[in-house]
């Protein structure tokens, strides 16, 4: 167990290190300089702005600089707030996984749900509905389906009844979360619900359960005991990729429901080409999926005994 632990986070660091080398390097191929904008600016000035943010040094130097400051946690000062990346990531970020985790809780239960019915269900009517729902979530993107959530259950149900009950922007209510985790969630519900459908009629036509109905145990005893466990597994499997989704997702989501998160920091930084708080928040996000994906695999075999993890 041990020894599986050491060699991941060394595949964990490795891949941080490898991500803010590509990250330092994308930033300086961008088009485009961040100090010149509609405004003129005069060469003094502009030497004076490249000489504090350390652009007017070589561009070795430069990233052996942005390496050691990523290393001591220190993103940098944004150039279009001039305020501490980190301050703004930390303050913003709440909001954003505020939203991620809502719409992370309402995707995964729902998509369990959705995909065990279907299974037990299949051939009938809530098997049509589940794999209709799951359709929907992989085939829509989800600023499409934000922007149809907006006018069907914002505008036009407020005309019907004369009153919001889904507001369509800003964020401080519960009202407020309903539409954006619902918009944010529904592509990895259908993710969570097909792959579900599919573990747990492979699980259900396996020799221990007919062994189990057998030996005269209940349906219900049946999926709690021994299906479900072991149906979900390919579950656990891609909650990486899945929380990938999801908080890269709020990016857009946030600047359609103009919600006060991260993304809407990350979309004007691009707009600006302000260089530190792109590869702030894109090292930021990175380093989070990355123990994201090392927690899952360590939970992987805690929940599955059979898996040896030193292995």
């Amino acid at each position: 167990m041990a020894r599986y632990i050491v060699k991941r986070l060394v595949y964990a660091v490795l891949t941080l290190f490898v991500l803010i080398t590509f990250v330092f390097f994308m930033m300086r191929m961008l088009p485009g300089d961040p100090f010149l904008g509609e405004k003129a600016i005069s060469a003094t000035a502009l030497a004076n702005m490249n000489a504090k943010y350390g652009l007017d040094k070589p561009v070795f130097v430069q990233y052996l600089m942005y390496m050691g400051n990523c290393l001591r946690g220190d993103l940098g000062i944004s150039i279009t707030y001039n305020r501490p990346v980190m301050e703004i990531v930390s303050e913003s970020f709440l909001v954003s996984a505020d939203l991620g985790i809502r719409a992370l809780i309402f995707a995964v239960i729902a998509g369990i749900l959705l995909g065990a019915v279907a299974a037990i269900k299949r051939g009938s009517a809530w098997d049509t509905v589940s794999m209709f729902i799951a359709m929907i979530g992989v085939s829509v993107p989800s600023f499409i389906l934000g922007a149809v959530l907006q006018y069907f259950l914002g505008l036009q149900l407020r005309k019907v009844l004369g009153v919001a009950i889904f507001p369509i922007q800003g964020w401080g209510t519960f009202k407020h979360t309903l539409l954006p985790a619902f918009a944010l969630g529904l592509g990895s519900l259908a993710t969570v619900s097909r792959l579900m459908r599919t573990s747990m009629l492979d699980v259900l036509s396996s020799d221990y359960i007919k062994t189990a109905k057998s030996k005269g145990l209940s349906q219900g005893q049946i999926l709690r005991r021994h299906a479900l466990r072991n149906a979900v597994m390919p579950v656990v499997t891609i909650m990486g990729p899945t929380v990938a989704s999801v908080l890269t997702g709020t990016f857009v989501i946030e600047s359609i429901f103009n919600i006060p998160g991260l993304g809407k920091y990350f979309v004007t930084s691009i707009k600006d080409l302000d260089y530190t708080m792109i590869g702030g928040t894109t090292v930021f996000y990175g380093a989070l999926l990355i123990v994201c994906t090392l927690v899952v695999d360590l939970l992987y075999g805690l929940i599955d005994p059979r898996v040896k993890l030193e292995e």
